[in-house]
């Protein structure tokens, strides 16, 4: 199983940006799929995630209203929509496929991608 994270970058606050995640290897539409994210020297906490279908996502507080989740599951791709960037953003962003648990548990996920960085400037 691979997991592939794409789309980091630099970008001022307010700015937008979208990562990618591409999936080989697995059954790819029966996973909810999960966004985290790692600022340095903090724990690795949950963004949001996208059930398999793609019908339901769920998202942390404070990304609600900022950050979509989305998934083409005919390309084995999951995204996140990030809009209004803060500093407070920047982190290593990573994918990763849910195994059982709840969906904000780093431990219930199975497979993860290797992280793209996210650098907000002020």
């Amino acid at each position: 199983v691979q997991l592939q994270a794409s789309g980091g970058g630099v970008v001022q606050a307010g700015g937008s940006l979208r990562l990618s995640c591409a999936a080989s290897g697995l059954t790819f539409s029966i996973y909810t799929m999960g966004w985290f994210r790692q600022a340095p020297g903090k724990e690795r906490d949950f963004v949001g995630s996208i059930s398999g279908s793609g019908n339901n996502t769920v998202y942390a507080d404070s990304m609600k209203g900022r950050f979509t989740i989305s998934r083409a599951n005919a390309k084995n791709m999951v995204y996140l929509q990030m809009n209004g960037l803060r500093p407070e953003d920047t982190a290593v962003y990573y994918c990763a496929a849910h195994w059982r648990g709840t969906y904000s548990n780093i431990q219930s996920y199975r497979y993860w991608g290797q992280g793209t960085q996210v650098t907000v400037s002020s």
